[in-house]
């Protein structure tokens, strides 16, 4: 049985070609991920990888970080 996604654009979303990421909470705390130019295509993690994934992002060479 599938469950009941309930997605929301990430704010950082809307490049020059409105490319949007969209992320979910699941029911047992995880979050869900897929990209608007591939909604089938859906990646599981849990807050704590995907928070040392932004962290890692926001330092060089990638920089990342909110403007």
């Amino acid at each position: 049985m599938s469950e009941h996604l309930t997605w929301q654009k990430s704010s950082f979303s809307g490049g020059p070609q409105g490319e949007c990421l969209y992320l979910a909470p699941t029911a047992d705390g995880g979050i869900r991920l897929r990209e608007s130019d591939a909604p089938d295509t859906v990646l599981a993690t849990t807050p704590t990888p995907l928070a040392a994934l932004l962290q890692h992002l926001r330092q060089p060479p990638y920089n990342l970080a909110p403007s």
